[in-house]
């Protein structure tokens, strides 16, 4: 399993405006790519900002090239997500699942 990770800065409204697209636009998409496993969408409080974390599953390598291919590090950001968002990272990490409970 692997965790592509990537965050965002902004405002609450911007947050709401974000998992709005996330869940209806961009999700549905996710859902129909083979290796998908899920998506977990986090926020907290910052000095008046709200810091987004994205945290998606997938069953390999592989099933994240299918998604971001060429350049696997560059995160996926659609022009409407952008427009909520008032800054967001370029770069994603991806991390191997060791355990889960």
């Amino acid at each position: 399993m692997v965790v592509r990770q990537w965050c965002a800065r902004a405002t609450q409204n911007g947050a709401l405006a974000y998992r709005e697209h996330l869940e209806g636009s961009v999700l549905p998409q996710l859902r129909a790519l083979p290796g998908f496993a899920g998506v977990s969408l986090l926020n907290r409080p910052d000095g008046g900002e709200v810091v987004v974390t994205v945290l998606t599953r997938w069953d390999s390598m592989d099933a994240v090239a299918a998604f971001a291919a060429p350049d696997l590090e560059t995160a996926v950001v659609e022009p409407a997500a952008a427009a909520v968002l008032l800054n967001y990272d370029a770069k994603v990490t991806h991390h191997h699942v060791m355990l889960e409970g």
